[in-house]
């Protein structure tokens, strides 16, 4: 077995291997380590898994997570290898595993549920009891069939500091990552961007500067953004976790499913997001929900004539939703109806909706990845 790996890693993929054997009977082994992807990447392992004398190869991500907010962004990320991924991890519970399942992201777990699947081969443990319970769990599932069909396997979610999925720190990181200038701006610049407090600006950067997203900024005017498209996963990963339930989500319905194609909600201080500006941008997709932002207490008067004008018609389950916009610059000219395209983006991958992951990943190509590497040399 290759080693290198930190020693809570390899032990992390050696109980998951052991775990994998009981539950199952499979062979696990590690056979490299940091395989390098697209765009500079690399992945955490190269494994095998051995299945009645058969070797399947994947390119294995190792997290120590029990949560899972957006699958998307990491099925996403391995589309860069040339083989299908992994997650490694501690615990994934039922639920996620159905949903791995459903979205084919191959997974095993130190409790020994599993999700694989591969060409003659097709795996799904689940109900395991997390590694710290005893006790066996009674709902416990296990499905290993021969397979004959293909497949494409990605992978799960990455871990964050604490920090990194405060409100605050979630604002500050979407005003420099939509406005990189920010970074070497006066304070009060970022705070009216962000809505944030005074003291909490110096804080967040000291953070992202004690995390290595940022340089030290000793000189006026030398701060830069080091790893813009690692700070972009994190700021997805937590936003519909922590910051977007803070945004006093509402939804109503309509009689008129078009009404998106002619409604004027700049004049109501409201933009577009989500299904509807993700087919402004990039026409692939036909919207079935719709997502708006808007102005907050202040411009509510333009909201109830927006709700008015399109008689709609408040409704916990219906398809449009209405939440605060939380950031304050100007409008892309282009686009003055449609919020960042980074808030798209992570809107469409919280859905977990297939065609909705396929369309933020053209969005990410079209208009996210190249306004990523120029914020790493602008900023």
């Amino acid at each position: 077995m290759a080693t290198g790996l930190p020693s809570s890693d390899l032990e992390l993929l050696q109980c998951a291997f052991e775990a994998l054997h009981r539950t199952t009977g499979l062979e696990g082994r590690l056979v490299d380590i940091s395989v390098p992807g697209q765009h500079g990447r690399r992945a955490d392992a190269l494994v095998e898994i051995t299945a009645q004398g058969k070797r399947h190869t994947y390119v294995a991500v190792l997290k120590r997570v029990d949560r899972f907010a957006t699958l998307g962004i990491i099925k996403h990320q391995f589309e860069q290898y040339d083989k299908p991924g992994l997650l490694v991890t501690s615990y994934v519970t039922p639920e996620v595993a159905e949903r791995c399942r459903t979205l084919h992201l191959a997974f095993i777990d130190t409790a020994g549920n599993a999700y694989l699947h591969a060409p003659g081969l097709l795996v799904f443990v689940k109900g395991q009891r997390a590694p710290s319970a005893n006790l066996p769990r009674r709902d416990t599932t296990v499905h290993v069939v021969p397979a004959s069909v293909g497949y494409r396997v990605n992978a799960p979610i990455i871990t964050t500091t604490p920090r990194a999925g405060m409100v605050t720190t979630l604002r500050v990181i979407f005003a420099l990552l939509c406005r990189p200038e920010l970074l070497n701006a006066p304070y009060r610049d970022i705070i009216r961007a962000a809505g944030v407090a005074l003291g909490a600006v110096g804080d967040v950067l000291r953070d992202l500067q004690g995390r290595g997203y940022i340089t030290d900024g000793k000189r006026k005017g030398s701060r830069r953004l080091l790893a813009p498209e690692r700070l972009f996963e994190e700021w997805v990963t937590n936003y519909p976790m922590r910051l977007r339930p803070k945004l006093t989500p509402r939804r109503f319905r309509t009689m008129t499913p078009d009404w998106w194609q002619h409604a004027d909600v700049t004049s109501c201080g409201a933009q577009w997001g989500s299904e509807v500006a993700v087919e402004k941008l990039t026409g692939y997709l036909k919207p079935e929900t719709m997502t708006l932002y808007v102005r907050p207490e202040k411009d509510r008067a333009n909201v109830a004539r927006l709700v008015a004008t399109h008689k709609l018609r408040a409704d916990p389950q219906g398809e449009i939703e209405m939440l605060d916009t939380f950031w304050d610059w100007p409008a892309d000219p282009a686009y003055p109806d449609l919020v960042p395209p980074i808030l798209v983006y992570a809107d469409l991958m919280a859905t977990h909706d297939p065609r909705n992951l396929e369309a933020a990943r053209l969005l990410y190509d079209r208009k996210i990845r190249h306004a990523l590497r120029s914020a790493y040399t602008s900023s």
